[in-house]
Order: C-alpha cells, then sequence, then structure tokens
C-alpha cells in the first residue's frame, strides 16, 4: 500500500522529530501527563490513537488502511517475500541501513515503520523538506541516549534527496558507528541525488509502482472496511486502476470520494472520468524520469519500432517536454543512427523543428509525428559517426603534420616559388572524373575511416569507394 507523508509535530511552526513507541513501550504504556492547554490535549489524543493502532474516526481512508504488519504490504513481494532481502533481515532480527527508491505511493514509509515495529527499534522520522541540521542534530542526540540505554533507533528521513550534499555527510558518523540505523525514501535516483558516501554505506531497494492485481488488493480492502462495493461498472473500476497510475495512495484517495457520493447507480467509465479528474502524468523535465523517457524515444527509433517511437514521443509531450528539446534530439538521431544510409532524415528532421517553430502546438507536434516515424522506419547506418570519431582520435594523435604541397593554399608568388600546389590535379579534368591524388599529411599513411556497411542509400556510396579503391590502385 503507499506510503503516507511525514507526520512530524510542530510547535509554533517549527519542525519537530517526531518518535513512535517501541514494541516493549506499548506492550507497558507510561502514563500520559496531562495536557494542561488545548493545544497540548489534541496532541495527546492524536499519540492515543496511535499507540492503540486505532486511527481517528476522521482519518484520510489511506491512513486507515495502513498495513500493521509486513505481510500486509502489497506490490513488493520481491523485498518483502520469502527469501527477499528485506524479509531476511527481519528475520535475522538485525536491520541495515538502506535507501528505498520508488514512485510516490508504493509503501516506502509504511515499510520503514513496519520494519521498526517487527526489529524492536524505536522509529524516529524526519522529512528533508522541513527539517534542518538543528533537526538532524536533536535526532542525533535522542538516539544517542536511547542507545546508552540499549534501545536501538531507526531514523526515517522521507524525500532524503532534498538534504544538500553536506547535510547527507553529516549522517555518516552516526550511521556507521551505528547510533541510527538510517533508512532513507526518495522517488528520485540515488546514483544521481545521494552522495557516494552515504550509498557505500547502504543498501539501495527498489520499490515496484503497484500492478493491476496488487491496487485491486487496495480496493477490496476498502470495500470491507466502508462494508459496501464501490459504486462502480467492471469496467468502470478498471478504469480507475488505470487512472491510479501504480499509487496506492492515490487510489484510495480517488476511492475515498467515491464512497462518498449519493447513493446512485453505478458510474460507467465516462461518469467515472466526470467525477475524478485525471492525474498529471509522473514526469520531471529535470529528473530521472525525463532522461528515461528521451532514452526509450531514442531508442525506439534506433530499434527501427515506429510504434514505441511515436508512444514515448506523446508520454514525453502530454508530461509538459518542451517540444523544441525533442526536435533537437531529433535532429540528432537523424545524423547519429541513420546518417549516410538517408540523408533525407536529416532534411526531415530539421524541417519538423522549423514547422513546430512555425506552427507551435497542438499541430506542429505532428511534425515531429511525423520525423520520427521516417526516422524509425529509415535504413540505418552508424558509419558516419564512427568515422568521425576515428578522424578525430587521428587528428588528436597527429595534429602538427602538414598538407601534402600540391595541395596546399598558394595564393601569393613566393608560395608558388616554395612548391604550394605544384602538380596539383584538378579531378573533374582527370580520366575518369578521379585523380587518386594522395590527400594526407606527409608521413602518414593513408587510413579507411568511412566504411559503409550498405544499407540504404550507403550501398550506392559503397560501390562507388570501391571503385575509386581500384583506380587509386591502378594509378599509384
Amino acid at each position: 500500500m503507499g506510503e503516507g507523508g511525514s507526520r512530524s509535530e510542530t510547535d509554533g511552526g517549527a519542525p519537530a522529530v517526531v518518535e513512535r513507541e517501541s514494541n516493549a513501550k506499548r506492550r507497558h504504556p507510561q502514563p500520559n501527563p496531562s495536557p494542561i492547554k488545548g493545544e497540548g490535549l489534541i496532541c495527546g489524543m492524536s499519540d492515543l490513537f496511535e499507540a492503540s493502532g486505532v486511527h481517528p474516526p476522521d482519518a484520510p481512508l489511506a491512513e486507515r488502511l495502513r498495513p500493521r504488519s509486513l505481510e500486509e504490504v502489497v506490490g513488493q513481494n520481491h523485498l518483502l517475500g520469502s527469501g527477499g532481502p528485506i524479509r531476511r533481515m527481519v528475520e535475522a532480527g538485525r536491520l541495515g541501513s538502506m535507501i528505498l527508491w520508488g514512485p510516490p505511493g508504493t509503501g516506502k514509509t509504511t515499510i520503514a515503520r513496519l520494519l521498526a515495529q517487527a526489529a524492536g527499534y524505536q522509529f524516529q522520522s524526519l522529512s528533508a523538506v522541513f527539517s534542518g541540521v538543528a533537526d538532524l542534530r536533536k535526532a542525533f542526540e535522542t538516539a544517542r541516549g536511547r542507545r546508552a540505554a540499549g534501545q536501538s533507533t531507526l531514523l526515517f528521513v522521507d524525500e532524503i534527496h532534498r538534504f544538500n550534499r553536506a547535510q547527507q555527510d553529516g549522517f555518516l558518523p552516526y550511521v556507521e558507528e551505528g547510533i541510527v540505523t538510517l533508512v532513507g525514501a526518495t522517488t528520485e535516483n540515488p546514483s544521481f541525488e545521494l552522495n557516494g558516501a552515504l550509498l557505500s554505506r547502504s543498501q539501495v531497494y527498489v520499490l515496484k509502482r503497484l500492478d493491476d492485481p496488487a491496487l485491486d488488493q487496495l480496493l477490496t480492502r476498502a470495500e470491507a472496511a466502508e462494508d459496501r462495493a464501490l459504486p462502480l461498472t467492471p469496467e468502470a473500476r478498471q478504469a480507475l486502476l488505470a487512472l491510479a497510475d501504480g499509487d496506492g495512495r492515490y487510489l484510495l484517495t480517488m476511492a475515498e470520494v467515491l464512497f462518498a457520493l449519493p447513493d446512485a447507480e453505478p458510474l460507467d467509465v465516462q461518469a467515472l472520468a466526470g467525477t475524478l479528474q485525471r492525474r498529471a502524468p509522473a514526469y520531471d523535465k529535470s529528473r530521472e524520469e525525463h532522461y528515461n523517457l528521451i532514452s526509450a524515444l531514442h531508442k525506439s527509433v534506433r530499434g527501427s519500432d515506429p510504434d514505441a517511437a511515436l508512444y514515448w514521443l506523446a508520454r514525453m509531450l502530454n508530461g509538459g517536454e518542451d517540444p523544441l528539446y525533442l526536435a533537437r534530439r531529433i535532429v540528432r538521431m537523424a545524423v547519429e543512427d541513420i546518417g549516410q544510409a538517408d540523408p533525407l532524415s536529416l532534411l526531415i528532421a530539421n524541417a519538423a523543428k522549423d514547422t513546430y517553430d512555425f506552427l507551435g502546438s497542438p499541430e506542429g507536434e505532428l511534425a515531429l509525428a511525423q520525423a520520427v516515424v521516417h526516422l524509425a522506419t529509415a535504413p540505418k547506418s552508424v558509419a558516419v559517426y564512427k568515422a568521425y570519431g576515428a578522424a578525430k582520435k587521428a587528428a588528436h594523435e597527429t595534429g602538427s603534420l602538414m598538407p601534402p604541397a600540391n595541395i596546399r593554399n598558394a595564393p601569393t608568388k613566393l608560395l608558388k616559388e616554395l612548391g604550394y600546389g605544384k602538380g596539383y590535379q584538378y579531378d573533374p579534368d582527370a580520366e575518369d572524373g578521379f585523380s587518386g591524388a594522395n590527400y594526407f599529411p606527409e608521413g602518414m599513411d593513408r587510413r579507411t575511416f568511412y566504411d559503409p556497411p550498405g544499407e540504404g542509400h550507403e550501398a550506392k556510396v559503397r560501390e562507388r569507394l570501391e571503385r575509386w579503391a581500384q583506380l587509386r590502385a591502378q594509378k599509384s
């Protein structure tokens, strides 16, 4: 089930560390001091609900259905099922620091809470969005005091990627000494957002977006909790799962809206769409999903799959990607993956960019789609790409060699007297239109950089190159 947000209590707006009671303290609760002020009474009542495992009646449905054991978590059997890495840690009774990486609503916060419960650790929570250095220092000192008393602490840090590198470094000594067992939650790629030192002291576990069977389990639990079925036709129920897009918490939030509707006929797909607003796609132009989708688009074109390429193009445009960024990438595809196998591809890619500039969205997006289809269905060749790379390497190695004298520029009498341009053969006047002269630097043997495989237009190019090679050998 999806995780909830960090539930840090605040005092006058300042973030504070939240502590969960261990299993032992739940079995032997200490009497709470009587609250003096009304605000204290509210916090005390909330603590009582949480300690008893019973949620207040006005708690959101997603919170009321939060799993109470690891066995109730859905969709993450690869981590929590028999033989899973986190399951093995729990069975061994000793937790290691870890980073839980996954989309929203897949259970990161829930798993962290249940790990502390299962292992008998004190649960302490911070949100990197609201917490600063003072909150970290307080959390570490509290954990140090618990450790001296023989109590282990699981420190859960939500949105850990939002801490800067210096703040992340601050965790290291406390993790190394075992003062805290760190469980960080992130929706961003840890390889990009977390520093190497912290990653080397933690295991990274990837949580999967919830599939339809897992989401349907959550709906079944919601219906049991509400003691009635959702007012949906079977087709609308399936559409609801699609709207959730793998996010369990979002699914239960939508289900709560549907349960609150007045009793009426079950909603069909169209009525459901009118009741619930479609969620914006999970896409961030500056984050990992951007690079994943543009990689998928480029590789689909390279793999000659126009249908998949159109799908990824549409995904990026629907997510708000800059169409001109896509146009630039399409031009890159034309020169990098198609090249001389279909020289027209570069013209079409540039024309698509100009067309989008002229028309804008949405009409101009069709030009990008046309270019993507053309490139995906064009013959492919990386011969020019490889040839230029090899030529760059050779130029770096032999960068001081001069051209042969016969092809040097000779604009003055002095240069002509020095032999510049002497013996140059004008190829259009040569027999066969080909002189066979050497154009490589003096002191450098002839090399072959461009070796087309013979796909598309390059089939004819290869024939010409082979004929010229024969003529060159005859005339040398």
